[in-house]
């Protein structure tokens, strides 16, 4: 092998590795919550949040049909409501209802990216968004944040992660905010 090719090479080995560090190797993932839509992470932490259906009395909440909660894993575990400044400005979810069974959300932070809330064929609620230019089931969000300040942060990326509702296939989609 030349050396332009070697350097090239090792260059591109190099970066590579870089952006397989900057992945969340060691975060836990919330499992056994029936009513889990899908839950968003952040370079800060390990805590982590969960969307889930907002049930109750058996019935889903049609006003607000999304529940937004941490789970404070360097905290034992435990559950905590958003704050207020957590749920109107950053992490919050806002919904409109567009048919029965059907809703249109978007994060309070972020209003490009829209979500669907819908029942499927097997009678359960999912999140669906377009992934890579595709309807997707969403499962996870992860957010690279590289600095910046606290009403500021400089978000690197966002990556979605879900699968396709048909055929059962992962699909990851990273995006530059």
């Amino acid at each position: 092998m030349s050396q332009p090719k070697l350097v090239l090479f090792v260059c591109s080995l190099f970066m590579g590795l870089l952006l397989l560090a900057q992945a969340p190797k060691n975060f836990p993932i919330p499992t056994g919550n029936p009513n889990q839509l899908f839950f968003l992470q952040r370079t800060a932490n390990i805590n982590t949040l969960i969307y889930e259906l907002n049930i109750k009395n058996g019935e889903l909440v049609v006003e607000e049909p999304v529940h937004v909660f941490w789970i404070r894993y360097t905290e034992g575990g435990v559950h905590e409501e958003l704050n207020y400044i957590q749920r109107n400005f950053a992490y919050g979810i806002k919904s409109k209802a567009v048919s029965k069974d059907s809703y249109e959300l978007h994060f309070v932070s972020y209003k490009k990216k829209i979500l669907y809330l819908k029942k499927s064929v097997d009678n359960k609620f999912h999140i669906y968004t377009g992934i890579n230019s595709k309807e997707m089931v969403l499962h996870q969000i992860y957010v690279k944040v590289n600095g910046g300040a606290f009403w500021t942060p400089n978000i690197e990326y966002v990556e979605f992660k879900g699968v396709d509702p048909t055929t059962g296939v992962e699909v990851v989609e990273r995006m530059k905010i």
